[in-house]
């Protein structure tokens, strides 16, 4: 059975979110949660609240939390927040500021 959580509008951009979803995909639990405790990485704390918050919907289906992996995770592209930067002469320069779903998806492991 797999057990979902996901973090939608996280301000944080997909391709700097998506380095870290790459570093935790396939690991056990355990591990995934101490590589992103110790990254220096700002999507890691997105990510490890994700992570948590999977492991608490496993716990509350009565699943075996040390047999659990980090079966998918994934980030999607979410609205874009556009604000403008002022510049000389009456210019404004464009700033998008990006967001991002993220999503974990965790299963028990075939090893027992």
């Amino acid at each position: 059975m797999a057990y979902k959580a996901s973090h939608q509008f996280a301000r944080i951009a997909p391709r700097k979110a998506r380095l870290v979803a790459d570093m935790v995909r396939g690991l056990p639990v355990d591990q995934a949660l101490t590589s992103l405790e110790f990254s220096k990485k700002r999507g890691a704390w997105y990510l490890k609240a994700v992570l948590k918050s999977a492991i608490a919907t496993a716990e509350e289906s009565d699943a075996d939390i040390a047999s659990l992996v980090v079966s998918r995770t994934w980030v999607d592209v979410g609205p874009t927040i556009k604000r403008f930067q002022p510049k000389d002469r009456g210019r404004a320069h464009p700033i998008n500021k990006r967001t991002s779903h993220l999503h974990v998806e965790l299963a028990e492991s075939a090893k027992s």
